[in-house]
């Protein structure tokens, strides 16, 4: 009676025999370096998402019922939410005496200081007592009236067409308006002073003469 062949030993067999001409080609795998000729079909979502404008997905209306709020924070809730650009002016302390180059110098070391916290912004000197400034993200010049109004120099500043000032501050037309009256009286005082003087000197004269 003849045996069937184990199909096992028929596999073991064919592989002792594939062995050593598997072994006698040497071939080995070489990774190369060089990728210039690699495509890479696949992109993450960090790829995908680089370069674009990040926009907040979270919709932020302003609150719908304000009556109980100052103007101030009405201002201020509708400025945080303003996304395109801005520009304003910054109106610095009245009575101090101030040159161009000053003003200009103040500019620059107040851009260079918003700048060191990622604001976009450009500030510049128009007169003695004038600062203009643009920025690019509206919704942070709630961080630049919070940094001017901490500014020794600075007495106001203007963002579109909301105003801010320091609490407690008067105008700042009433402020420069007390400054001419002061300086109106001291110069009334000093001329009145002069006619006294000259009175005096007259009297003394006519006493001479009648002496």
């Amino acid at each position: 009676m003849a045996t069937e062949p184990n199909p096992a030993s028929f596999l073991l067999l064919l592989l002792l025999l594939l062995l050593p001409s598997i072994f006698a080609t040497g071939k080995k795998f070489h990774i190369t370096d060089d990728l210039r000729d690699v495509v890479d079909d696949e992109e993450d979502e960090a790829w995908k998402e680089w370069g674009k404008k990040k926009t907040s997905d979270v919709f932020d209306p302003p609150p719908s019922d304000m009556s109980g709020m100052e103007l101030e924070q009405i201002q201020e809730a509708f400025m945080k939410r303003t996304m395109g650009p801005v520009f304003g002016f910054v109106k610095l302390r009245p009575g101090v005496k101030r040159t161009p180059d000053t003003v200009a110098d103040l500019a620059r070391k107040w851009t260079k200081m918003l700048r060191a916290g990622a604001m976009e912004l450009n500030l510049m000197g128009i007169d003695r007592s004038t600062i203009m400034f643009n920025m690019a993200e509206g919704r942070r010049s709630l961080e630049l009236k919070e940094f001017v109004l901490n500014q020794p120099e600075a007495y106001e500043i203007k963002i579109g067409d909301n105003l801010f000032r320091r609490k407690g501050d008067p105008p700042l037309e009433q402020v420069i308006e007390q400054i001419h009256r002061a300086k109106n009286e001291a110069s009334d005082g000093t001329s009145h002073d002069e006619e006294v003087e000259e009175k005096e000197e007259e009297q003394g004269e006519d006493r001479k003469d009648e002496l």
